[in-house]
């Protein structure tokens, strides 16, 4: 389902025991995020989307909005694309114009690995507005279900092992160009002129 501002608001504290489920974060991060969350469903161009179980709780969340300078996400993949080469630098001056940042996509780990994750992605990226859609998630060691999912739907490559400020784990940035491919496309096909790394294009006159 779709969800407005006033919908997140109704739901916010399940959908942030969604997140920290899913995450695997302590309790209090609850607390801690939900000031966050609350700023981002008022950002110009915020979209959310949710799933719902038969008895109407919260199965998973998706939201995202587009990204823009000044703020914090932009700012610290901005700092790592510039130091990132000459590569790096080219797509600070495209990707970062234009894009959609998806910002949050939980599903609550009893229902995961039934395709929810997937469609929320595509019900929240159907009508794209940007070139792009951005995302950062954690490294891992071994590919886990995020990480299936993002290369499913095509995700390249922006930065690897990448350091947050607020977060001394290293992250992936992931991107792609939009909109997605229909679903059972193979992975990449179209999602950039490049396998495993994305490469900046024409961008959308704004």
């Amino acid at each position: 389902v779709d969800l407005d501002p006033d919908d997140l608001a109704a739901r916010l504290d399940e959908a942030l025991t969604v997140y920290v489920r899913a995450m695997g974060y302590p309790s209090g991060t609850v607390r801690q995020r939900r000031p966050m969350w609350v700023e981002h469903s008022r950002r110009p161009g915020w979209r959310a989307v949710g799933a719902l179980g038969p008895d109407r709780s919260l199965w998973g969340i998706a939201y995202g909005y587009p990204g823009a300078r000044g703020q914090w996400w932009f700012e610290e993949v901005r700092r790592g694309l510039l130091a990132d080469g000459e590569r790096g630098r080219e797509l600070a001056d495209t990707v970062l114009h234009d894009y959609f940042e998806l910002t949050e996509l939980h599903v609550r780990p009893d229902v995961q690995g039934d395709g929810i994750g997937e469609a929320l992605a595509r019900r929240l990226l159907a009508r794209p507005t940007d070139t792009y859609v951005l995302l950062s998630t954690p490294e891992a060691e071994q590919p886990n279900r995020a990480w299936s999912l993002y290369r499913r739907l095509g995700f390249l490559d922006l930065l690897r092992r990448h350091r947050f400020t607020s977060d001394p784990r290293p992250f992936a940035v992931l991107g792609r160009r939009l909109p997605l491919d229909p679903p059972g496309t193979p992975p990449g096909a179209g999602a950039g002129p490049r396998p495993g790394r994305l490469c900046a294009g024409p961008v959308r006159p704004v």
